[in-house]
């Protein structure tokens, strides 16, 4: 029968031997820290200060009105003035400007006599994410003048107040500054999690088994569960804490703040921790050094919760094969329920489904493990 008296020795134990592994200790404390700051400040979505060159023909009072539409945004930083058409065939090449308008000779004269003016825009297309924000910003903001334009020449016209068929007002729920670090800080809490409880425990039981201490283990009176459960409480304890940290991090530096509630978060937290605790001891059966053990842990919880989870990478941009497997990563499912809580302020009911799954692969992948682990370590 399983006694808490004789789990509580075996956890004071493991928390000694956290103290006194560097390496158990630079996974728990140092790995995250370093992932919360580098992910969130390096790993930025955040397209801005494109350097934008300017090939001003016209060089009119109204050219240069357009042009200071792109220069006084947050998108554009002015890189200088083109005076050639060969010019432009180095300052893009050479990384001096990743745009360059190019403005007609006739620009405000066409404009003032009501006739269609032809812009000319040369985007760097060899980082495809920063081409396609940057020609998106070109636009909106070319609509923008046009419209203006439009505006003034219907006024002149006699029309005191014209208006437009559509009033295009944007409203932007959960992240009205569209800041990628409010979408990344919620990812990383399930990304470092991950890492540390697969990593954690399956390094804490191979190493039992490569010192030779489980066959001590398995002809004492401690029972095979007893010592799985108090080696693995106190990365639940840690994991909660870590939780706590990046939280309260992540406020301090990235203003994300958790919109539902506490309770269920980490509620839903502790049910992705032992999926990575079930992993962990997957690992603990199959490796048998400790550095197999780190490879295979690092194998099966960085790659799934970095590529196959929406962390980074949008899952329906996916080859559908590939999107067919997330389903069976439960850091997919963690990831949206963490955004879903922090950001949106979603409760249970609309979560229920991704709460689901999260338990019942804790309870298979923990089951497979212990059947393994039973045969494989402890003989039983």
């Amino acid at each position: 029968m399983i006694s808490v008296h004789r789990i509580r020795p075996i956890i004071r134990k493991e928390f000694r031997q956290i103290m006194r592994d560097r390496r158990s200790l630079g996974v728990l404390l140092v790995v995250p820290a370093f992932m919360l700051i580098m992910f969130g400040y390096a790993l930025n979505y955040d397209v801005q200060h494109i350097p934008l060159a300017v090939y001003d023909q016209d060089r009119s009072t109204m050219s240069r009105e357009f042009i200071q539409q792109f220069i006084h945004s947050e998108y554009f930083d002015f890189a200088g003035s083109i005076s050639s058409e060969q010019e432009i065939d180095t300052v893009i090449p050479s990384q001096k400007a990743r745009v360059v308008v190019v403005i007609p000779p006739r620009f405000s004269e066409d404009l003032l006599a009501n006739r269609s003016v032809s812009i000319q825009v040369l985007v760097d297309g060899a980082n495809a994410t920063t081409a396609a924000t940057a020609a998106g910003y070109l636009v909106a903001m070319t609509q923008d003048y046009s419209t203006n334009i439009s505006l003034q020449a219907l006024q002149r016209f006699g029309m005191s107040k014209p208006t437009l068929p559509i009033d295009y007002r944007p409203r932007i729920w959960f992240n009205p500054e569209l800041k990628s670090a409010k979408f990344m800080v919620p990812g990383l809490i399930g990304f470092i999690l991950m890492m540390s409880t697969v990593v954690s425990t399956s390094l804490s039981i191979v190493r039992e088994r490569e010192k030779g201490t489980i066959e001590q283990i398995s002809v004492s009176p401690i029972h095979p569960m007893e010592l799985l459960v108090g080696k693995t409480m106190p990365y639940v304890l840690i994991s909660l804490i870590a939780t706590v940290l990046i939280l309260i991090t992540g406020y301090a530096l990235f203003n994300v703040v958790v919109r539902g509630s506490m309770l269920l978060l980490f509620l839903e937290t502790l049910i992705f921790t032992f999926c990575g605790l079930g992993l962990g001891m997957w690992v603990s059966t199959v490796a048998n050094k400790q550095d197999e053990a780190f490879q295979l842990a690092t194998l099966v919880s960085f790659l799934p919760t970095f590529m196959l989870s929406g962390f980074a990478f949008p899952i329906a941009n996916m080859p559908k094969v590939i999107q067919w497997i997330t389903f069976i990563n439960p850091a997919r499912y963690f990831l949206f329920i963490l955004r879903s809580i922090i950001l949106k302020g979603v409760g249970l009911s609309a979560l229920w489904q991704e709460t689901l799954f999260m338990t019942l692969f804790a309870l298979g992948i923990t089951a497979i493990s212990w059947n393994k682990m039973r045969k494989s370590v402890f003989r039983v």
